[in-house]
């Protein structure tokens, strides 16, 4: 390399390409956020008004453990007034919570693997792993385009509302129940989890599929043992995070009076007790860190066995 490294490092930037799309994207991002900011501080004053620094200190007074009599317990106490809550009512904010997420995830999956094989392309045709030399029958491969593509646009269907959405709807036509969480859990997921699975087969290298079509294997068995033994690591990945994602949506479905955690935070929250209120917001992101500790360890050990 001739001359200073400077000089070098200047010349590799002047060669290197330039995007005006890109330049221009991020001048009208920076406009815009500007423009947010702006009207945010024009509108609510600055974060740290003085309104905004008076209400944070006594918001702050507010979420320390109280006792029955209003009093501000001292620290010592903490843990004997935590133990309470827990085993008052903690306990079963949290197993309702586990068993929303545990029962939606378990379904949702369930019910994706089945559909995700009609979504995918590759198998979801008249001549599924066929030899190129055989031609497809113009009206199975009518029919079969059909399933694929209605199964996937039915995918979009179900995950194009959010979970909170579905449990609302849900809610007016069953009532307070669990059950309403779960199945609008379990409705989001399977667009979701039924996506990827079709996305992970479709990926999948033809050469053990199309080997097991030329010695006379049906479409189920190519799908049982061509397609599913090398879609299996990647499938436990997604399933174990969506299960990741459905433990903290349950938390959340409780604000609409479900009994999870969320319905504990909202309850605290009307009664005006700031201070239980944080102990089940902590709780809820306890379980949350456990449910991701779980799914990593599961994650690693499916990569290791991959």
């Amino acid at each position: 390399m001739n001359g200073p490294p400077g000089s070098e490092v200047e010349r590799l930037r002047a060669s290197h390409p330039r995007s005006r799309f890109l330049t221009v994207s991020m001048v009208v991002f920076l406009l815009l956020a500007g423009y947010g900011l702006t009207s945010v501080i024009a509108r609510g004053g600055g974060l740290f008004g003085e309104r905004q620094v008076r209400n944070l200190s006594r918001f702050i007074e507010e979420i320390r453990p109280h006792g029955a009599d209003g009093a501000v317990l001292p620290v010592t106490e903490y843990g004997v007034w935590a133990g309470r809550l827990l085993f008052d009512r903690g306990f079963e904010a949290v197993t309702t919570t586990l068993a929303i997420s545990v029962a939606a995830i378990a379904l949702a999956g369930l019910i994706a693997i089945p559909l995700s094989l009609l979504a995918t392309r590759t198998l979801a045709t008249s001549e599924a792993f066929a030899p190129a030399s055989r031609r497809p029958h113009v009206a199975k491969h009518a029919a079969w385009l059909a399933v694929s593509t209605s199964t996937r646009i039915g995918f979009v269907l179900l995950r194009a509302l959010p979970e909170y959405v579905w449990a609302f709807l849900l809610l007016m036509a069953l009532g307070p129940s669990p059950w309403a969480a779960v199945l609008a859990l379990v409705v989001h997921n399977v667009g979701i989890l039924g996506r990827l699975y079709a996305e992970t087969l479709e990926n999948l290298p033809p050469r053990v599929p199309s080997a097991l079509r030329g010695l006379g294997a049906g479409r189920l068995q190519v799908a049982a043992f061509g397609l599913a033994p090398a879609a299996i690591p990647r499938a436990v990945l997604f399933f174990f995070y969506r299960w990741e994602t459905c433990v903290r949506e349950a938390t959340v479905l409780g604000m609409l009076g479900i009994v999870s955690l969320g319905y504990f935070i909202m309850d605290s929250r009307a009664r005006n007790h700031y201070d239980e209120m944080i102990f089940f917001v902590l709780l809820g992101a306890l379980i949350v860190i456990v449910g991701d500790v779980v799914s990593a360890l599961a994650r690693r050990a499916v990569r290791r066995a991959g």
